[in-house]
């Protein structure tokens, strides 16, 4: 898929060597200087955005009734698209303490929907500080996005967020939500950090949010523009473990 990024064309990075790299880079999830807004990070479309040094005064929060404590019906018809829209993107298929995925692609970057659903979070303010606490603001930037298929969708690290991606808004498969960035703990590397869960709560369960399957098998497919479905999958982890109230561990919280 080519990055329909408008204006300069970027070197292509050398991604094969992050992913020698991913160990260390996967570890600044969960640990690292909290890294500077960089100006060069604008977007260039039609819609105006909240960035990291011009956060929006506000943040919005789930729609009421969003979450579900026990697991929702999956629909398997629904189209699945890759989350960043570029061509020079890597990820591996481990990461730090917990099932996530790491995906390194330059920061400005397109980050769109992976299928039809409802904002359910949306996070424009980047609070993460590291003297703590680690957890809760790690993802900086972020989007969650609740599937029609009863799956959340979460990115983090996001240097930009779409006007009008808001919780409760509805979007398609493909929909441009932000951009790729290194806000929160994101170790000063560009990449999105991706997480699917059940939505539990949908507010303030971070420790579910940041992701509890593996999503490598899933972005395999969908980056061959396949159609793998992940639904069937979280809600079994979810019938299995409930909805934990608390993280059994804090480190590496995407």
């Amino acid at each position: 898929m080519r990055s329909r990024s408008i204006g300069r064309r970027r070197a292509r990075s050398a991604y094969p060597v992050l992913l020698l790299l991913a160990p260390a880079l996967v570890a600044g999830c969960a640990s690292g200087a909290r890294p500077s807004a960089s100006p060069s990070n604008v977007w260039d479309g039609p819609s105006a955005v909240a960035t990291a040094e011009q956060p929006a005064p506000t943040e919005a929060t789930p729609t009421p009734g969003a979450a579900s404590p026990s697991p929702a019906p999956t629909r398997t018809d629904l189209r699945h698209v890759f989350p960043v829209r570029a061509d020079n993107v890597a990820y591996h298929p481990t990461h730090s303490a917990y099932p996530g995925t790491d995906i390194f692609a330059d920061c400005g970057e397109p980050v769109v929907a992976v299928t039809d659903g409802r904002i359910l979070e949306v996070s424009r303010v980047d609070r993460f500080d590291k003297r703590g606490p680690l957890g809760p603001y790690n993802g900086g930037l972020s989007v969650s996005l609740l599937g029609d298929d009863g799956v959340r969708y979460y990115g983090s690290h996001l240097s930009a967020i779409a006007t009008g991606i808001d919780a409760g808004v509805r979007v398609r498969a493909g929909q441009q939500l932000g951009r790729v960035g290194h806000t929160g703990n994101a170790n000063n590397v560009c990449h999105l950090h991706f997480g699917l869960s059940p939505a539990c709560r949908g507010h303030d369960d971070w420790w579910i949010r940041r992701g509890v399957i593996w999503p490598a098998r899933y972005l395999d497919s969908w980056r061959k523009r396949g159609n793998r479905a992940p639904g069937p999958e979280v809600v079994a982890w979810q019938r299995k473990h409930g909805c934990p109230k608390a993280p059994t561990t804090t480190s590496g919280a995407g």
